[in-house]
């Protein structure tokens, strides 16, 4: 017996634990719709001030019938009749204008919560840490703000008016059957019951259901993204078919999770519409047989026939709603999982900006790894000068690009600082950090728009002449001036219309025209060739002059001409000097030297 008590407290807990959850989610969830429309509380009170005043408006038409039969028709009072007649006219027109209203306030504010929510999560994602990105698939994200922000427009725009609406409908038309004769209502609401379990066994299978459609579909926009994006690489492997394939077994899960949404509703509303007949049968003929023993009246009968549709298309329509918010609300969990992401780097509250830096870099036994995985950097000890250029060099998978994301703050260290003119980057802002900080990728990303204001990116406030004069410099401006108009050609998404070195050239013009106090260049020639090498070498050097350069290449010359040369391997330094020095210790730094001298030969 105690056994069984214990399991069954155990039970008690988790069941209690389970409630006190979906309640939890349940109030999240409401708290982030309420904030939503607080800015639109007079529109809001319009929408429920109108919405309330049509639902009453809506009960009175079964009732002036009864009256109309039972006072007008069958008392043969004209008066009466038209008096009755008047008020039915009255009646649809207040509640077309209030429709009207209603429609109109709900909608306004609707489109409105989706636009600012929409905003809200474009600029929270624009909060997020570098990490978050690497986590997650773009075409994911994209979904949350696409896709699961669509799937609440008709909860907001119409769901809710429906919900309060419907709801007051039910409970009003249940107390006026009642107050008509009590008799026959309970006699009708004895289907309620079987209404209730088959509502019951809808909503348990539907909430499953709904939650994979919005978890499939995300799958669908974020292999669509993928695919799109990497297009190139798709063809050059002669990938379609098989992307093709893929593509199609996503589909069809997706496919097979809304038909399942089909079947729920091709089993319950039938059944609602069986249980609105039955209803309709039990009215007709208990009704009847109260007729013929003159104990209700043919208006009491006429009215309770109007007012049963008026019972049960809330009940569809609640059931149909329920879909709706079903959706809506696996699409909102989604939501809500973006917006209560933090940041991985965040700012201390006494974090101060960064002043003016002459560039003095210096990582201070740094030991870092990505989340919860194995460490990848250890015990990295390095002090850089202002004004000295780095190379940092090693196989694969060493730690460089590593060491570029700490030195950026797009990862804090787990171990150790890094300090830029003896400020630790955990205490400086990283706004004023990556605004004296310039870095060139392995391949240059443009954004839709002209050269002009691609080069502008880090600071768009300069002058044609300094965006000019920054492309000269690495010796972009030649072949800009000969596109069909220059440095105002649109490029299109990621500047497909130019090629990798050209876009790259121009990503190099831009972290030139920022002026940065350290730039780091992360495989930034990977892209270009020699020729064209050759060309930015000037530029290079009117980049690299005045500032501390962290360069991660394989370049010979690149390496070569660097100040300081860091070999990384496993995540260690296990060498570092100028060229010369490295060549005669004749370490790991010669024998990389050798393969790669050996590859140019």
């Amino acid at each position: 017996m105690k056994v069984w008590q214990a399991g069954s407290h155990l039970t008690d807990e988790r069941g209690a634990r389970v409630a006190d959850w979906s309640w939890h989610r349940t109030r999240r969830r409401l708290g982030l719709l309420a904030r939503l429309t607080l800015p639109y509380k007079l529109r809001t009170a319009l929408a429920i001030g109108s919405l309330l005043a049509f639902t009453v408006v809506g009960l009175a038409p079964p009732f002036l019938a009864k009256l109309a039969v039972d006072k007008g028709i069958r008392q043969h009072d004209l008066h009466a009749l038209a008096v009755i007649v008047g008020a039915f006219l009255a009646a649809g027109i207040a509640s077309l204008f209030l429709s009207a209203a209603q429609t109109y306030q709900t909608g306004w504010v609707g489109e409105r919560v989706l636009a600012d929510l929409r905003n809200r999560l474009f600029a929270h994602l624009q909060r997020l840490s570098l990490g978050f990105f690497e986590r997650n698939r773009t075409g994911a994200i994209i979904s949350r703000i696409t896709n699961d922000v669509e799937a609440l427009d008709q909860l907001v725009t119409d769901g809710v008016t429906s919900l309060v609406q419907n709801t007051l409908l039910l409970v009003g038309t249940a107390v006026v059957l009642l107050i008509l004769d009590w008799r026959l209502a309970l006699a009708t609401l004895t289907i309620v019951p079987l209404v209730a379990l088959a509502t019951a066994w809808f909503r348990i299978r539907s909430n499953r259901a709904y939650r994979r459609v919005r978890e499939r579909i995300g799958l669908v926009t974020a292999t669509l993204a993928e695919d799109i994006a990497g297009m190139r690489v798709v063809q050059s492997f002669t990938r379609e078919p098989v992307n093709q394939e893929g593509f199609r077994g996503i589909n069809d899960r997706y496919r097979e999770a809304n038909y399942e949404t089909v079947v729920l509703n091709g089993i319950y509303f039938p059944a609602i519409d069986f249980l609105s007949s039955l209803a309709t049968a039990i009215v007709l003929g208990y009704g009847g047989y109260l007729l013929i023993h003159h104990q209700v009246t043919i208006g009491t009968l006429l009215a309770f026939t109007l007012y049963l549709a008026n019972f049960f298309d809330p009940v569809q329509q609640l059931s149909q709603l329920y879909n709706v918010f079903l959706s809506a609300v696996a699409a909102l969990d989604k939501i809500m999982e973006v917006l209560e992401a933090e940041p991985d780097v965040v700012d201390a509250s006494t974090a101060i900006d960064l002043p003016l830096a002459t560039g003095h870099v210096r990582l201070d036994h740094v030991r870092f790894g990505y989340g919860e995985l194995p460490e990848v950097l250890h015990d990295i000890d390095l002090e850089v000068p202002a004004g000295t250029t780095v190379a940092l060099v090693g196989q694969t998978g060493a730690g460089k690009s590593t060491i570029a994301k700490l030195l950026a703050r797009f990862y804090d260290p787990r171990e150790g600082r890094i300090t830029v003119d003896g400020h630790d980057l955990r205490d400086v802002t990283q706004q004023s950090l990556r605004r004296q900080l310039g870095i060139v990728p392995q391949e240059g990303f443009l954004f839709a728009g002209s050269v002009a204001e691609n080069i502008a990116f880090g600071r768009p406030d300069a002058s044609r002449a300094d965006i000019e004069e920054a492309a000269g410099a690495v010796g972009a401006d030649e072949w800009i001036k000969e596109l069909e108009n220059g440095y105002d050609t649109e490029l299109g998404e990621r500047g497909f219309r130019l090629s990798l070195g050209q876009r790259q050239l121009l990503a190099f013009a831009r972290a030139l025209l920022a002026d940065p106090r350290i730039l780091i260049l992360d495989e930034a020639t990977s892209s270009v060739d020699i020729g064209t090498e050759r060309k930015i070498e000037h530029g290079m050097n009117r980049l690299f002059a005045g500032r501390t350069a962290f360069v991660i290449a394989h370049r010979l010359s690149t390496i070569r001409d660097a100040d300081l040369i860091v070999v990384l391997e496993e995540g260690r330094i296990v060498e570092q000097g100028t060229h010369a020095q490295l060549i005669a210790r004749k370490g790991v730094y010669t024998s990389l030297y050798g393969d790669w001298a050996a590859k140019v030969a």
